[in-house]
């Protein structure tokens, strides 16, 4: 079970994967003149003690009053008695969030409006005229949208991930530049938090997202979209439903994630709130019919079951690779075992055991989508030689610890190449299309007038 795999596999991994991240100098994207929008938003990682750990009692003064003891360092964390505790569990915060964001149309959570998914996204937004830069932004918007200051002692800011480039219509346009900032929460209990309305949160194990043997898994699925919301005009209903006929649906690769969610200020508001929806159906008149209360059951039991697990993909899920990345171990003798700087602030029995599991996080392809008609798909992968050179590129790149490719922007190259293969194979898709209907109007014409 990953319960049991956790203490000595999955905290070293964080462990390394955060030294990583605060010594190695992000991929900063200027943000052109023609769009000088930029967004940030707030990776949180923390570790669950176990549930029957016992602290020792707080450091107290002679008057009896709590000591003033300093937050620990990151190095210092991780030697944690409770941090390296048989049943640890390092976890992720995700947000759910039941509508999109009315600016973006839902691609900060990396979602769209043309789905059925709930949002699941990062805490954050755009950057406002005042803020001081992107990590100003990210902790400024985790606290007007979750009640979470990262300001406070409890957490610890570790670094930057790589800029991100959110673009549309097919990556030609450039929408903003979102900077991600990965925070630590260092106390094993979290702050009480209080979200915006429609919004929940979710402390995902770390165990759901790492392959095995470290993890569970990670559990697959994918997304539908409607290509015409991506690739036709919004205003233009006729070339909406003609790309719609052509193209069909695309299916973006999504992480299942389960769904735990956070209780925030008031937990007994929703208590009370069943109570007197229970006394008012106690106190009304007849029961419903047999088969309405089987069909509200059912009802109710689908959305148990949707709500029981969410789906993680599109820009989240593309940062979210980004800090497992980390946890890969490098080749070539640089890794875990060899005189880095991050070898001695592991446990004991944790280098071999690193040195042992392959740990790589899923492909950078993971992010991309596939056609619902194999034809385009054929295409794509017809046209998407430089494409498949990027992705090979990256992984190489994630095992060698990518140390001497900081100039590489893989996330906005892949990005490039995938959606000039899909312009491409979208021209030729169509084009053949139009030449089968032809074909098919004139040979109708022949079997009507000429035969």
């Amino acid at each position: 079970m990953a319960a049991n795999k956790e203490p000595s596999s999955i905290v070293p991994l964080l462990s390394r994967a955060l030294h990583r991240i605060r010594s190695t100098p992000p991929r900063i994207i200027a943000s052109p003149a023609t769009q000088p929008r930029r967004a940030a938003v707030a990776i949180i990682v923390r570790v669950s003690p176990p549930p029957n750990f016992i602290f020792p009692p707080p450091q107290t003064l002679e008057g009896g009053s709590p000591a003033n003891v300093p937050p620990p360092s990151l190095s210092e964390f991780f030697q944690l008695e409770w941090v390296n505790a048989p049943g640890a569990r390092p976890e992720i915060l995700f947000l759910r969030r039941d509508g999109p964001d009315g600016n973006d149309g839902g691609r900060m959570s990396g979602t769209g409006p043309n789905t059925r998914e709930a949002h699941v996204a990062f805490p954050g937004g755009k950057t406002e005229e005042g803020d001081e830069g992107g990590l100003y932004t990210a902790m400024r918007q985790t606290w007007e949208e979750i009640g979470l200051d990262l300001a406070e002692s409890s957490y610890t800011p570790i670094g930057q991930l790589d800029d991100r480039e959110i673009t549309t219509s097919l990556g030609k346009r450039l929408l903003m530049i979102l900077s991600p900032f990965v925070f630590l929460q260092l106390t094993p209990q979290t702050t009480p938090v209080d979200p915006s309305p429609g919004t929940t949160l979710h402390w995902v194990p770390l165990s759901t997202l790492l392959p095995r043997p470290v993890g569970d898994g990670p559990r697959w699925s994918n997304v539908s979209v409607d290509a015409s919301s991506r690739l036709a005009p919004r205003h233009s209903t006729v070339m909406r439903l003609l790309v719609r006929l052509l193209v069909g649906r695309m299916q973006f690769p999504a992480i299942l994630i389960p769904a735990s969610p956070y209780p925030a200020l008031s937990p007994l508001a929703d208590d009370k709130s069943i109570d007197e929806k229970r006394a008012h159906v106690e106190s009304a008149g007849p029961p419903p019919s047999a088969l309405k209360r089987e069909h509200s059951l059912q009802f109710r039991a689908r959305r148990a079951r949707d709500e029981a697990t969410l789906k993680l993909w599109g820009l989240s899920l593309g940062m979210t690779l980004d800090l497992l990345a980390h946890m890969s171990p490098r080749t070539g003798g640089a890794g875990i075992g060899g005189a880095g700087a991050g070898a001695e602030l592991l446990p004991p029995d944790a280098e071999t055991e690193l040195l042992r599991v392959p740990v790589m996080a899923p492909s950078l392809a993971s992010v991309f989508p596939r056609f619902g008609y194999p034809d385009v798909n054929f295409w794509i992968w017809v046209f998407g030689k430089r494409y498949r050179a990027v992705i090979r590129g990256w992984e190489a790149s994630v095992r060698a610890g990518g140390t001497n490719d900081r100039r590489i922007n893989w996330t906005g190259s892949a990005l490039t190449t995938f959606y000039a293969a899909v312009r491409k194979a979208l021209v030729v898709v169509i084009v053949v299309r139009a030449i089968w209907v032809l074909l098919g109007l004139v040979f109708g014409g022949w079997l009507l007038f000429w035969r």
